[in-house]
């Protein structure tokens, strides 16, 4: 793997382990109801066990990342970075927010790039 590759992939590896803090530990927080645009804070409550599974799954992504890393495998890499690309894609076609789109897959995206030239 290339440094800007590892670079990218530490990056989004990065990101998803802030997702898993956001969701698993700050869902009804202030800044975790900002940031997710929560109705409420009861409905923060309501939905915090399932927010915390989705950031458990954000930490299975980060780690896999950094598992390639270390391992220096590239296909890890891949399937990693495609998880990651596929869950944003999803993600912002089933939520209707683009947004989505350009924090988790573009990055994603980019270090898959980097990983095939």
């Amino acid at each position: 793997m290339n440094t800007l590759a590892i670079c990218l992939i530490l990056f989004v590896a990065l990101l998803h382990f802030y997702f898993l803090v956001l969701e698993m530990f700050l869902w009804t927080s202030p800044k975790g109801i900002k940031t997710f645009g929560l109705k409420s804070k009861q409905f923060a409550e309501d939905t915090k066990v399932l927010a915390a599974n989705q950031g458990l799954y954000n930490g299975f992504l980060s780690a896999g990342l950094v598992f390639a890393i270390m391992a220096n495998d590239i296909r890890i890499a891949i399937f990693f970075l495609t998880c990651v690309a596929l869950a944003g894609i999803y993600g912002a076609y089933t939520t209707k927010k683009i947004k989505l789109f350009y924090i988790q897959s573009v990055p994603a995206l980019a270090a898959l790039v980097s990983l095939l030239l």
